[in-house]
């Protein structure tokens, strides 16, 4: 059983026991969280549950293991005959979610 739920508008496939990396979520490592937008849901037996956005009653478990760190991402910029170079950058921070259940 796998569902594909949306948070912090990217999609993430997961199932139950999964480790799942997600934008930050304000919530505390070791609370429960709840995610309400599941777009898809495939059951065992092959059936699949798909929303038009979400699948109506179903809902993802989970509890927050913690905050992580994404990879650096570097920005360089250049005027060509100008002298002009910057460099930006910026990491981005994450929360790790230890999925639960999935209800239908």
């Amino acid at each position: 059983m796998y569902a594909i739920i949306q948070s912090g508008g990217r999609q993430v496939r997961v199932t139950p026991g999964a480790l799942v990396t997600v934008d930050r979520i304000s919530e505390e490592a070791g609370q429960e969280i709840s995610f309400d937008r599941v777009l898809l849901v495939a059951k065992d037996g092959g059936e699949i549950v798909a929303g038009s956005p979400y699948v109506a009653d179903a809902s993802v478990v989970g509890v927050v293991d913690g905050v992580v760190r994404g990879p650096k991402i570097r920005v360089f910029r250049k005027k060509r005959r100008k002298g002009m170079r910057r460099t930006l950058g910026h990491r981005s921070t994450l929360t790790r979610v230890r999925v639960k259940d999935i209800r239908v």
